[in-house]
């Protein structure tokens, strides 16, 4: 087992589901504040900001990580300091073109989203939001190379704790200003939003801080490195950035894929539903699809992303030693672990759906379906991004591009069709059958290529999945006699419910898991001690 990949994948992980948890419970005091009807105009805002810093940074972090750890596996810490100084320069650039490009292209933008008599929004009101929210890009992409050169050192706790602390920041200034604006100043709510979507660059801004100060406190480990390091390669900065813009353009597909996918819904969703008389309710139904039950499905998926971001440069030093056992070692802890957390989080948002959306936002039955139809594409979001990082880290950079656009195109295909025949419902769909297709293909290459077939993970998954049936039959009868005694009266009710089902869920499954040997086996000795203390099988 690797203790680096545990390790990386458990710091990453913590701090990307704390960062997510918030990102997700803000909603709650935001949505009250601005109102249901106004929570629309923020996603507007979000979806072309995130495809514009995929654009701009998401490969980076990743790509530099797999750069620096390749050319550390050798001992060369010149070459991935030669890269860390000079990209620092591109990045600024890379960040001040993408700020540029999205503040003159949200008026395009709005117009292409809504029409110029939508009842719901103007295209002034979209335009300035995207606007407002296009300044972070002036920061966040000189954050990626910090993140992505500590990484690559096998540094995690930089990056968790980064954005964490701009999570957090963002979150204050959101809220306070959204309460400020409502109830202080006495002005509209949408005014708030703007307000709002400006806070990323704030919350930005103290991510860099952050990482700042972890430079100074590593300072002095890398200088020792570099001095002991032979002279950087003889690599040229064309040859260099050539190597990293392979890199990362696989890695810019797979951070701007979800983005997209939720972009093709935002300019085909409308007009799909008009067509069959739904336009009344276009913006309430695309809220709840791409914002709202959107922002609580991606919970479970930050497990695969803290493992994709720890996996990588991992992976690529087995690669670059051509360590064929150590690789298959860090497939076999991934693909089990991933599972072992992801698939019992996405069947407590199926069983909870109702109670789950009624805390964050309010007693909704269309919202609550909306949330259990899309919960289990989690696990698909999840394993295309653990696969993808796979295929990067043994060099198949084409077959990311390939199974990305593949998926996205098959979405596009799909989407308008079955949007008239599902409704919401279909959009989801659509969004399925893109990412099943992607991850079917991204497996069977790596199967293929690395000669990658294990029996032993075959059966752990069967196990895996009894477990999680049993913990489903548990949950599903706890919540059953809860509603019998009492049903659903409000958001605190609704929280109790989801805490005692939650609770009874995570007791079933853990115990089956230690009981078993599975827990021990899957996260080390460390564990096996504590268990064989509490007398579970090792």
């Amino acid at each position: 087992m690797s203790s680096n990949l545990v390790k990386g994948t458990a710091i990453l992980t913590i701090g990307l589901f704390l960062s997510k948890a918030l990102g997700l419970l803000y909603v709650i005091p935001f949505y009250a504040i601005v109102g249901e009807e106004n929570v629309g105009l923020y996603q507007y805002a979000y979806i072309p900001y995130n495809l514009a810093l995929a654009v701009a940074i998401s490969g980076a972090p990743l790509a530099i990580s797999k750069f620096v750890s390749k050319y550390n596996a050798v001992g060369d810490y010149a070459t991935g300091r030669k890269l860390m100084k000079s990209g620092m320069l591109v990045m600024v650039v890379t960040g001040v073109l993408s700020f540029l490009v999205l503040f003159f292209m949200a008026e395009p933008i709005a117009h292409l989203v809504i029409d110029a008599d939508d009842k719901n929004f103007t295209i002034a009101e979209i335009t300035s939001v995207i606007r407002w929210v296009s300044y972070a890009l002036l920061v966040v992409p000189l954050m990626s190379i910090v993140r992505g050169y500590l990484q690559g050192n096998q540094k995690f706790e930089p990056t968790s704790v980064s954005q964490l602390i701009e999570q957090i920041v963002r979150i204050i200034v959101v809220l306070l200003g959204a309460f400020i604006v409502v109830n202080v100043l006495d002005l509209s709510p949408r005014i708030a939003v703007k307000f709002a979507v400006f806070a990323a660059f704030i919350g930005a801004l103290a991510g860099l801080v952050v990482l700042y100060k972890y430079w100074l406190k590593y300072k002095p480990e890398f200088k020792q490195l570099y001095e002991s390091s032979p002279p950087a390669s003889d690599i040229t900065f064309f040859d260099m950035y050539k190597e990293v813009i392979g890199y990362t353009i696989p890695f810019v597909l797979v951070g701007v894929i979800n983005p997209l996918y939720q972009f093709v819904d935002m300019i085909t969703f409308k007009d799909a539903m008009k067509s069959i008389g739904l336009k009344d309710v276009t913006t309430m139904y695309f809220t709840m699809l791409n914002f709202l039950t959107h922002k609580v499905v991606m919970i479970p998926v930050m497990v695969a992303t803290g493992f994709s971001m720890a996996l990588i440069p991992v992976i690529t030093g087995f690669y670059t030693k051509k360590d064929q056992k150590g690789i298959s070692r860090s497939l076999d802890q991934t693909y089990q672990i991933m599972l072992f957390l992801t698939v019992p989080m996405v069947l407590g948002l199926i069983i909870l759906s109702n109670e789950i959306y009624t805390f964050f936002y309010s007693e909704n039955s269309i919202g609550a379906d909306v949330l259990a139809t899309y919960a289990p594409v989690a696990i698909l979001f999840g394993l295309f991004t653990v696969t993808a990082a796979i295929l990067q880290g043994i060099d198949k950079h084409k077959w990311i591009v390939f199974t990305s656009l593949t998926g996205l195109l098959v979405k596009m295909i799909l989407n308008i069709p079955l949007i008239k025949l599902f409704e919401v419902n279909g959009a989801i769909a659509a969004t399925t059958i893109g990412y099943g297709i992607a991850v079917s293909i991204n497996l069977f290459v790596i199967s293929k290529v690395l000669n990658y077939h294990s029996r032993m993970v075959f059966r752990r998954l069967i196990l895996i999945g009894i477990f999680n049936v049993i913990m489903f039959i548990a949950v599903h009868f706890t919540l059953k006699g809860l509603l019998a005694i009492s049903p659903v009266g409000g958001k605190m009710q609704a929280l109790l419910y989801v805490l005692i089902c939650a609770f009874v869920g995570a007791t079933v499954y853990g115990a089956l898991a230690l009981k078993s040997g599975l827990a021990q086996k899957l996260f080390g000795d460390r564990l096996t001690r504590i268990t064989k203390k509490l007398g579970f099988g090792g």
